[in-house]
């Protein structure tokens, strides 16, 4: 059986595979040096790791996408990440990331202490552009629309938001304000993966009623970018994975609702059998 045969058999597993091979592996080979030596890891290799790893996603979900569709595969993307194709009752979606930030932050600065009301660090958008852009090539772009079709799209996106989570390991320890957490990484890394997998819910949702991955990089870039502009800061290790979880909550209550309106399927309608929407018509158990 030949390399493209093997590829097709499992498209899905090969992507995973290459996503965490090239985003790990350029990760580790840019401290590397440090790592050998011994030397600490500053903040500024962890933030620098970051846009390396992105790489993974984005090269993988293309590269597969040429071998499993060839140029009909790629012209169906460029078609998919159009925004012109972009439904605008959609839009409003984006507005579901910063209200729930701002809604927990707000509740939490009340109740519990100053320190989390809510930072406005503007700049700080940037750094869910190239991250929505890139890595939704690969998540929404190929992996999501080649999943089983066994299962729902509800199970298929929250497997895909713990792949994502775990993904996010070599960088975990510096992100967020309280970074570096030290001890407190694993509480937060938890913390984190419940907002990622509730996060992936909610862009799958709006993919499987669109099937626009354009408006899945917005979602991504609003999610980032927002968690960057209203973080609190500064802020304790200890207090950082409260919030983050209080913000989870906040997202899985939206998906709660997303399901029990949209059904597990994340669509009101049975949409026309393609390619594409098979994923979120599938009618295997959530």
């Amino acid at each position: 059986m030949g390399t493209k045969a093997l590829i097709r058999k499992d498209p899905v597993t090969v992507y995973f595979i290459l996503t965490f091979l090239i985003s790990w592996t350029g990760a580790f080979l840019l401290v590397a040096g440090k790592l050998i030596h011994h030397e600490p890891v500053s903040k500024l290799d962890g933030i620098l790791m970051f846009p390396v790893m992105l790489l993974g996603p984005s090269c993988s979900g293309i590269l597969l996408m040429y071998v499993t569709g060839g140029k009909k595969g790629l012209k169906d993307f460029c078609v998919r990440i159009s925004p012109k194709k972009a439904p605008g009752k959609w839009y409003p979606a984006l507005l579901i990331p910063p209200s729930a930030i701002l809604l927990v932050l707000v509740l939490l600065s009340l109740t519990l202490s100053k320190e989390y009301a809510p930072n406005f660090f503007l700049i700080g958008f940037l750094f869910g552009i190239p991250a929505g852009i890139l890595e939704e090539t690969g998540w929404m772009g190929f992996a999501f629309p080649n999943m089983s079709k066994r299962r729902s799209a509800l199970s298929n996106s929250m497997l895909l938001g713990l792949i994502w989570g775990l993904w996010h390991l070599p960088v975990i320890n510096f992100l967020g304000t309280a970074s570096p957490h030290g001890t407190w990484w694993f509480p937060y890394f938890l913390s984190f993966v419940l907002v990622m997998t509730a996060m992936r819910v909610i862009i799958a949702w709006v993919y499987c009623n669109t099937e626009s991955v354009f408006l899945s990089q917005l979602m991504h870039i609003s999610s980032t970018g927002f968690l960057v502009i209203f973080s609190p800061s500064p802020m304790t290790v200890q207090h950082e994975p409260v919030w983050y979880v209080a913000y989870a909550i906040a997202l899985w209550a939206c998906v709660l609702f997303i399901t029990a309106k949209w059904s597990k399927n994340l669509v009101k309608k049975k949409k026309p059998e393609n390619h594409h929407s098979l994923i979120c018509d599938s009618g295997g158990p959530v």
